[in-house]
């Protein structure tokens, strides 16, 4: 079975290979295009090896939701420019959906998911795809994170997938509807922006708390501050390390009059309801990952 040059071109623009490879490998295959593109998706395992050494700093965070769940997921790669290539944005789309869809327990899970494809392509698990993505691409490429919640959720993403947010929200007697839609964006875009670890100040541990309140007091000491004033500047202290890292005691990002759990419980009230930020999680493109 032979091929012709349309042959080699088609290849070529499935794949993304170079010529000489794609004529090689359906020289291989007898002219049999699908296995062909396996052949090449075979080396491409080889490529992907290879590149697995190299860092992945870049990438973006994409977000997936349905009316009683949510996803959040980081992909990186190695450069900027290949973040904003359109077909990478579409695959780290695809893994948000299929993190939705299938709810993996772990990266080694949403590996073997078969990806949620787009309408008219061809179906493979996600190890298979991302595999293809790095043959294409050039590039290493790495699935570093993934959250999944049920219930009432908001996402949100910044800078282009530099930054993403996933809120879900513990209420009662709500109909999810335009002006829940901006409540719950301005709440995910408040954690965007002012980074809270926590929710309340119950939220923060014991052991946490002792070991601000021993930094602090040891910067009152070193200020020259008498023991008895340093433990009164230590309290005034932590009230302000509470609004910085604490959701409900920040200031609300659109009226640094109201703190955030003022303004909650203004739609509240103003709803007739009852609803609490459940649980959020906020990702930023490369956190903990040393660039080359």
């Amino acid at each position: 079975m032979g091929f012709s040059a349309r042959d080699v071109s088609e290849l070529r623009e499935k794949t993304g290979c170079g010529m000489m490879d794609c004529k090689k490998a359906l020289a291989e295959a007898d002219g049999d295009a699908k296995r062909a593109v396996e052949i090449l998706r075979e080396r491409g395992t080889v490529m992907a090896e290879k590149k697995s050494g190299r860092v992945a700093a870049e990438g973006i965070v994409a977000a997936a939701w349905s009316a009683d769940a949510g996803a959040l997921i980081e992909v990186n790669c190695e450069t900027d420019f290949a973040a904003k290539n359109q077909e990478f944005v579409q695959f780290v789309q695809a893994c948000a959906n299929t993190v939705l869809t299938c709810n993996p327990s772990n990266i080694d899970a949403l590996m073997a998911c078969n990806l949620v494809a787009q309408r008219g392509e061809e179906s493979c698990n996600v190890q298979t795809a991302l595999k293809e993505r790095i043959l294409v691409m050039g590039e290493n490429l790495k699935i570093s994170r993934f959250t999944r919640f049920d219930g009432v959720t908001q996402v949100y993403t910044h800078g282009d997938g530099r930054i993403g947010v996933m809120v879900e929200f513990a209420l009662k007697k709500l109909e999810r509807d335009a002006a829940f839609e901006e409540f719950s964006k301005n709440i995910a875009m408040q954690i965007a922006a002012y980074k809270p670890q926590w929710i309340s100040k119950s939220d923060v541990s014991a052991g946490v708390l002792e070991k601000e309140r021993q930094i602090l007091l040891a910067q009152a000491l070193n200020e020259g501050k008498p023991e008895n004033i340093a433990q009164k500047i230590v309290e005034g202290r932590m009230g302000k390390y509470y609004k910085e890292n604490c959701l409900l005691e920040q200031e609300f990002i659109k009226d640094p009059e109201l703190t955030v759990s003022k303004y909650i419980t203004s739609y509240a009230e103003e709803r007739t309801i009852e609803i609490q930020v459940a649980r959020f999680v906020r990702f930023e493109r490369g956190e903990g990952l040393e660039k080359g």
